[in-house]
C-alpha cells in the first residue's frame, strides 16, 4: 500500500477517535479533538501532495480520499450542530455544506460514467472554500469562546462559497446534464 492511501486511511481512523474525544467529559475535550482534526486534515493535504510528488496515485486513493474526506467534515459539522444547535443560520450553513457535498459527489459519479469528469474538476474556489471551511471546523471544535466568532465568520463564508462552487460545477456538467438544451 502506498504512503498517501495510508495517510487517506489514517484520516478515516482518525475519525471516530475525535468524536470519541469531542464527547469526553473533560474541560480539554474539545481542544484535543480539533487537534485531533487538524491532523486529519493535514493527512488530507499530505496524502494529495505525495500521491502527485511521489506518483502514487492509485484507483483505490482515488476512491478513497474523496470518501475520507466527506466523512471527515460531515461528521464534525454534525458535532459541532450539537453544540450550536439553537442557531438556525449555523444549522443552515452546515446543512448547505453536508447537501452540496452529497449533490457534487454525485455529479462527480455522474460525469465520469459519461466520459465527463474533467469537466468538473475541483476548483481554485474549491480549494479556497476547503480552507475556510477546514479552518472554521478546527476553530469551532476547540470551542474557545473567543475565537468562535472567527469560526462562525469563517463557517458563513465557506457557505457562500459552498454554493458558489456548487452553482460553477453545475453550470460546467449542465451540457452533459441536458443535452436537448445545449442544442438551442
Amino acid at each position: 500500500m502506498t504512503l498517501a492511501n495510508q495517510l487517506t486511511l489514517t484520516r478515516i481512523f482518525l475519525i471516530p477517535l475525535f468524536v470519541v474525544v469531542f464527547y469526553l467529559p473533560f474541560g480539554w475535550a474539545h481542544f484535543v479533538s480539533s487537534l485531533i482534526f487538524s491532523v486529519a486534515a493535514i493527512t488530507d493535504w499530505a496524502d494529495g501532495y505525495v500521491a502527485r510528488k511521489y506518483n502514487q496515485s492509485t484507483p483505490f486513493g482515488a476512491f478513497l480520499d474523496p470518501v475520507a474526506d466527506k466523512l471527515m467534515v460531515v461528521i464534525a459539522l454534525l458535532l459541532l450542530v450539537t453544540l450550536h444547535h439553537n442557531s438556525v443560520w449555523f444549522v443552515v450553513a452546515a446543512a448547505v455544506i453536508v447537501g452540496r457535498e452529497i449533490v457534487i459527489s454525485a455529479l462527480r459519479e455522474w460525469m465520469a460514467a459519461v466520459g465527463q469528469r474533467g469537466s468538473v474538476a475541483v476548483s481554485s474556489i474549491g480549494k479556497i472554500k476547503t480552507t475556510m471551511q477546514m479552518t472554521a471546523i478546527i476553530v469551532l471544535l476547540a470551542n474557545i469562546p473567543i475565537l468562535l466568532p472567527i469560526g462562525f465568520i469563517a463557517l458563513a463564508g465557506a457557505a457562500v462559497l459552498t454554493l458558489w462552487s456548487m452553482i460553477i460545477y453545475i453550470r460546467a456538467a449542465w451540457p452533459y446534464l441536458l443535452p436537448e438544451t445545449a442544442e438551442k
